[in-house]
């Protein structure tokens, strides 16, 4: 009986030794290896932007080891503005995170939204990458000068589809694109979709004439020869990709987008600091490494009170590019 008592406690030792240990406090104590529990918010629709960036950082902080399992679910509407509000009004909840960036910045303004970025706890900026204007495999546009041409000459029936709401990056490069031709922004047939994956059964089914949508998001079909790229709007080409940028083509406008994760308000100085930690990370796996460079993003990593900072800098930016345009106030 002695010996089975023995072997009974050193075999629940044995178990509690093998759990991995958690992140911070909050998580229930440990050495400050993995996460448990963490949901990411996504506010837009499956197969856009945001939703590829969460289910590729879920998947590589599962993989790694950085994280326990993480679920992933959609709240659409409003070009992400829907969750933005949910996220605000989880004040509190060191368990959920939103998958966000530069369009829910101008969303904000073009939805005049309740809700705004100075209401969220700034996590981590995780990517970059360029914006790329594509067609359909079968599109009578070979270049991006043809595209241009036929724009210029007739906007109202050469429409552009993008994968945000007015005063996200899908609609911003295209209308910074328009002004630098000569067109002006107000004569653009612009086709809002949410997201990428409604933007390329957009673009594939001719329903617009071309699209403006993130590198990453259709890396696959470009691959596959479904779709052709006239141009990419980085200052450099991207690896890999046979495109001219827009300056290449006579066309003077740069423009990258990035995207990040936010936490709901009213976490207290331990939980913030526990998710910075878990996201730092995740950057430093090699699976993440991956990630990056099999969806064409750049490493723009940037974390907490800095990632605030920028925050800032980009809700006065794009404010300033909305007001150029005319399309607020």
């Amino acid at each position: 009986m002695r010996s089975r008592t023995v072997l009974a406690v050193l075999a629940a030792i044995a178990a509690v030794l093998l759990v991995p240990p958690l992140i911070g406090a909050a998580a229930g104590g440990g050495d400050g290896t993995q996460l448990r529990g963490l949901r990411v918010l996504v506010p837009n629709a499956p197969g856009g932007g945001y939703d590829i960036t969460a289910r590729t950082a879920a998947r590589a902080m599962e993989e790694s080891g950085t994280s326990g399992a993480v679920e992933v679910f959609n709240l659409p509407g409003a070009g992400g503005t829907v969750g933005l509000g949910r996220t605000v009004n989880e004040s509190g909840n060191d368990r959920l995170v939103m998958s966000m960036g530069l369009g829910v910045v101008g969303a904000v303004f073009t939805n005049a939204s309740p809700s705004t970025l100075a209401d969220v706890t700034p996590i981590a900026r995780l990517t970059e990458e360029s914006e790329i204007v594509v067609v359909g495999s079968d599109s009578p546009f070979r270049t991006i000068e043809q595209l241009l041409a036929a724009w210029t000459a007739d906007p109202g029936g050469t429409p552009v589809g993008g994968g945000s709401s007015p005063g996200g990056p899908d609609h911003l490069a295209p209308m910074l694109m328009a002004e630098a031709v000569g067109l002006p922004p107000r004569d653009v047939n612009y086709v809002s979709y949410d997201g990428g994956g409604e933007l390329l059964a957009a673009v594939l089914g001719d329903k617009v004439a071309f699209g403006v949508s993130g590198l990453g998001e259709f890396a696959e079909q470009v691959a596959a020869g479904e779709l052709r790229v006239l141009a990419v709007t980085s200052a450099e080409r991207a690896p890999g990709l046979d495109a001219p940028t827009l300056t290449e083509s006579g066309v003077d406008v740069e423009f990258t987008n990035w995207r990040g994760i936010v936490a709901p308000p009213g976490l207290d100085d331990a939980a913030r600091a526990e998710l910075v930690a878990a996201f730092t990370a995740l950057h430093d796996t090699p699976e993440w490494s991956t990630a990056l460079e099999r969806n064409g993003w750049d490493d723009a990593f940037l974390t907490g009170d800095a990632f605030g900072e920028f925050l800032v800098s980009e809700n006065d930016r794009v404010a300033g590019v909305l007001r150029e345009l005319g399309l607020v106030s």
